[in-house]
């Protein structure tokens, strides 16, 4: 865990009533599409070992969860991306005291439709077929076709992480996604759209990996558990919760049971990475 800074004010799950009583409430956790699932199945064994415990989960992207921790209208950010300087500094001038929270690794997947013959692209290739460089299978040993290039929304923290790696090659440039792109509200969306296009391309948590698509090497390297585990695939990152720097309560006890013995197994058989 790490934190990022200190301040007065906190954004808390359990509000104190101005007798001092604990008034129960809800702890929202909220944000990042990838890890929702891995996130639910979290709050829902704490709450089977916690019968009073209530706890929502909902998505909506890395950047709604940071902004509604800001906004003060969540407890627990998901993300799939580390805070921007810009978010930092913004809790800063609200007083927020937020921790940086590892709750795994993920490595980002490229998917193709189960019938496209392409089997592995290298990272500068992938960087030309997302800014629409290159727009025909063909010029990559696939079929005379175009090519569909689908990504996540601009809320999603897999959209900044794979912009910053892929497209923009890890450079500090301006480059970005390829006008003719489709942008897909979540990991699930995108591998529908694949399943069913046999010409689409898009990438996805390794959680939400199965069958119904194929998986493609990234420079040779294929997206498993071992190689994110041992840092050889090369688009893996950690992924995150963001919570109050000062909690306790409810908030403490379910940051707690995530990056415990019990929480990490769950994060496993979600397909992520244990920290």
């Amino acid at each position: 865990m790490k934190k990022l800074f200190l301040a007065g004010l906190l954004v808390v799950g359990t509000l104190l009533t101005g007798c001092g009583q604990e008034k129960s409430t809800v702890v929202q956790v909220k944000g990042s599409d990838t890890i929702l699932n891995v996130t639910q199945g979290i709050a829902e064994n704490f709450m089977e070992k916690n019968p009073k415990a209530k706890i929502a989960v909902t998505g909506g992207g890395s950047g709604v969860g940071i902004s509604s921790l800001l906004n003060k209208t969540t407890d627990i950010a998901m993300a799939s991306r580390s805070m921007k300087q810009s978010e930092i500094d913004k809790a800063r001038e609200l007083g927020i005291g937020i921790e940086e929270v590892v709750l795994g690794f993920d490595g980002i997947t490229l998917i193709v439709n189960n019938d496209n013959p392409v089997k592995d692209l290298d990272s500068v290739t992938l960087g030309k077929i997302f800014r629409g460089e290159i727009t025909n299978w063909k010029e990559v040993g696939g079929e005379d076709a175009k090519i569909v290039a689908l990504s996540r929304d601009s809320s999603s923290g897999t959209h900044e992480f794979f912009k910053e790696h892929i497209i923009r090659g890890g450079e500090k440039n301006n480059l970005e996604y390829g006008a003719e792109t489709l942008y897909m509200p979540s990991n699930e969306a995108i591998k529908q759209e694949v399943k069913s296009n046999k010409y689409a391309i898009g990438y996805i948590g390794m959680g939400y990996m199965d069958n119904t698509v194929h998986s493609l090497s990234v420079d040779g390297v294929t997206p498993s558990k071992e190689n994110v585990a041992n840092k050889t695939y090369p688009i893996a990152r950690e992924v995150y919760w963001y919570a109050p720097s000062e909690r306790e309560g409810v908030i403490k006890e379910l940051v707690d049971f995530a990056v415990s013995e019990n929480g990490q197994e769950i994060v496993e058989k979600e397909g992520f990475i244990k920290r």
